[in-house]
């Protein structure tokens, strides 16, 4: 009987670490998890064989690989995927892993770039592909605005166009989780924080993507848009076709010769034209759509698979964390018509981790997700920003 291939989860707290979780053990793989937590959602898992407490990468990064490092040789890895904000650090592996061990990222200096908001828009612009006007705080072309505007950082000189045309949007240059977005109205000049960008305000609605890139062929991607939010990250989400997003995916990946996980958001604008205003080099939540059989194919032996099948489900949902959303809808409005209607999705939309042979996931949730609800609890926090701080990396 030949010994199973195994592979590394770099993350077990999130729901998309649970379904690969189940996808390679399904195809048959052993999966191993790394997660700082001492306990985690994927960790309850029939399909997980091994969890290793190992240090968060934002409290010290080259521990963190190190450690990664060592679970590599302790259990023969042949593959590794990271999960979410993680991979930032996880890309920076290439180079120092055992032959025949794969990582399922570019390298760190590919990932990084367009990580970076400041650089995404130059890349894609590179491409002819549609993003906002961007400005960077701090940016060398930018001291002669000084203090013109009234603002506190020294500008650069296109902010003007940005800040007095129309609304727009000031964000974190390297930032996860929604952490430090803030939306102006026109004119308006508050004081900035250096490593931020401006991004002028694109009307319209927002839709996020996920793919699975293969030596820049899409082999699947996912459209989806919000139907809950907690914060500014959706815990409850649908599907749907968007041949605009899609191509401007296809275009980009191609354009970039991208091997792996792909997000972006997008803003779809009343005329159709896809815009993108960021880009997330990793997994995102649309990766529930995709059917288990086929993703676990495809990221064995990427070349076996042309196109990723789809579940049959148009909604999913986070369950414990829409069932806060729903609660705090009460509390609010009490029984009124935005609650019912929260209630009436909480009830009707299927949870991303519910699986009849495999439950705990979900019924332990509570208990495996605990220190991150308390903290977001009493710091007026939402799930998302707590869950994904101990990862953040920057430059």
């Amino acid at each position: 009987m030949s010994t199973p291939r195994t592979v590394l989860l770099t993350l077990g707290r999130l729901p998309k670490a649970l379904d690969l979780a189940r996808a390679f053990a399904g195809a048959g793989w052993r999966v191993v998890v790394a997660e700082p937590a001492r306990r985690h959602l994927t960790g309850a898992s029939r399909a997980v064989s091994r969890s290793v407490q190992v240090i968060a990468p934002a409290r010290a990064p080259d521990r963190y690989l190190e450690d990664l490092l060592q679970i590599v040789a302790e259990e023969r890895v042949d593959l590794i995927v990271p999960v979410s904000e993680e991979t930032m650090h996880v890309a920076a592996l290439h180079g120092r892993l055992p032959v025949g061990t794969r990582l399922l990222t570019p390298a760190a200096a590919v990932v990084r770039r367009v990580y970076d908001k400041w650089e995404f828009v130059r890349t894609a612009r590179a491409h002819g592909l549609a993003v906002p006007d961007t400005a960077l705080v701090g940016d060398a072309i930018g001291t002669a605005m000084g203090t013109a505007m009234g603002l506190k950082t020294p500008q650069p000189a296109n902010w003007s166009a940005i800040v007095q045309d129309g609304p727009y949007v000031v964000k974190p240059r390297f930032s996860c989780g929604g952490r430090g977005v803030q939306f102006f109205d026109a004119g308006v000049a508050p004081a900035m924080p250096a490593a931020s960008v401006v991004q002028a305000f694109v009307p319209g609605r927002l839709h996020s993507t996920c793919s699975l890139v293969h030596q820049g062929r899409c082999v699947g991607t996912v459209v989806y848009r919000a139907v809950l939010l907690s914060g500014t990250v959706a815990v409850a989400f649908e599907q749907v076709e968007q041949p605009a997003i899609d191509a401007w995916v296809e275009r980009f990946a191609a354009a970039e010769q991208w091997n792996g996980f792909l997000s972006f958001d997008f803003i779809l604008t009343e005329g159709g034209q896809a815009v993108a205003i960021e880009c997330n080099p990793r997994v995102t939540s649309g990766i529930h759509f995709f059917d288990a059989v086929d993703l676990a194919a495809a990221l064995v032996n990427p070349d076996s698979v042309r196109h990723l099948r789809k579940r049959p489900e148009p909604r999913l949902q986070q369950f414990w964390a829409s069932l806060t959303e729903v609660q705090q809808a009460f509390r609010q409005h009490g029984w009124t018509a935005p609650f019912r209607q929260a209630l009436r999705g909480l009830l009707a939309t299927p949870d991303v981790s519910w699986r009849r042979d495999d439950p705990w996931p979900l019924l332990g949730m509570p208990y495996t997700a605990w220190d991150i609800i308390t903290a977001a609890r009493r710091e007026q926090l939402s799930f998302g920003e707590v869950a994904t701080r101990d990862l953040d990396w920057h430059p």
